[in-house]
């Protein structure tokens, strides 16, 4: 969450920033960072990125480590001034009240490093939606709101620190969303977490963004969650983006073709041998009673001739799969490609 100086009042919430108005909820265009030093050369952190985000886009920022998603943030966010570029936030550009401006349109979530271990759920979204000028009696029903749909109404009460690290990171992400800002910064929603808090948080965070049309921006090394949460990526390297496109023609990009089939009538060695010898990569695992053989098969050609073979040996296809695209494979594919260019 963003921090006060002492006798700094943040700009009470406005109108003009709601999430009807009609302009984009952040524009950035040419925005570049170099880091200069006396006795080192310069460290072009952000080179000249362009990217807009409509109202009601939930967009995952990616990008390796040191490929200069903080540094961009940070320059959004008004923490950092740009060394060229502009950035608008729900139509307000850099300037002289920007940093007002901004955070009465921004809320950021830094895992549970932005939320206080002593106090309880309840107050640290008291806390968090009084700085942004927002009265309590204005705040409370939708802060109880948050309360009952992360599941901590039982824990209220209690202090963030006897909580358990999937609670803290639900008070943490409850207290990004409570000042009900149109555009909400995600960093690793759900790192720490298991399988199954993760799941319910990401489920939690869907179901808030369909009901209230939140923008949010999620940045996360956990591809898993950008492809749950998000239709769009940017994909940054080296202070560059070389991505920017929705999740699904990423995935159609990538897709491997490869097929995953469940032999029943029990094993053929020659198959097997066949298959090895004409499709280079395939993978097999055998049970009791049947073979279970992965390929990649490009073409229609190259699966006729597949179920051709498996014909020939007597034994009987009881199922096939295609596997189905994976961001982290394609986030993987792009960011070595890059490198090789």
């Amino acid at each position: 969450m963003p921090s006060y100086t002492r006798g700094e009042t943040p700009v009470p919430w406005k109108e003009r920033i709601l999430v009807a108005s009609p302009v984009p909820a952040l524009e950035v265009a040419g925005l570049t960072k170099t880091f200069t030093s006396r006795k080192k050369p310069p460290v072009h952190a952000v080179r000249n990125i362009s990217f807009t985000v409509q109202q009601r886009e939930v967009v995952g920022l990616l990008g390796p480590n040191g490929a200069g998603k903080t540094t961009t943030i940070k320059c959004i966010l008004g923490l950092m001034l740009p060394s060229a570029g502009t950035v608008r936030v729900m139509g307000n550009d850099l300037g002289r009240e920007y940093r007002q401006l901004v955070r009465s349109a921004c809320a950021v979530l830094e895992g549970s490093r932005n939320i206080y271990w002593r106090m309880t759920p309840r107050e640290n979204l008291d806390f968090f939606t009084g700085l942004y000028g927002i009265p309590l009696q204005r705040s409370r029903p939708y802060t109880d709101h948050l309360l009952r749909v992360f599941r901590l109404e039982e824990k209220r009460l209690s202090q963030v620190q006897e909580l358990s690290s999937g609670m803290k990171q639900k008070v943490a992400v409850a207290c990004a969303l409570a000042p009900r800002t149109p555009l909400v910064f995600l960093d690793e929603p759900t790192v720490g977490l298991d399988v199954e808090t993760s799941y319910e948080l990401r489920e939690t965070l869907k179901g808030l963004v369909k009901e209230e049309g939140r923008t949010i921006i999620v940045s996360s090394h956990d591809m898993a969650v950008i492809q749950d949460l998000c239709r769009r990526v940017i994909i940054i390297k080296q202070g560059s983006i070389i991505v920017d496109d929705q999740v699904e023609n990423l995935l159609q990009l990538f897709r491997t073709r490869a097929y995953r089939f469940t032999l029943s009538n029990g094993h053929d060695v020659h198959l097997e041998g066949a298959v090895a010898r004409q499709f280079p990569g395939a993978s097999i695992s055998r049970t009791a009673d049947r073979t279970e053989l992965e390929v990649i098969l490009p073409g229609a050609e190259d699966l006729y001739r597949f179920v051709d073979l498996v014909r020939e040996s007597g034994l009987f296809i009881a199922g096939i799969n295609q596997k189905e695209p994976d961001l982290e494979e394609a986030f993987l594919q792009l960011v070595r490609k890059e490198a090789q260019a």
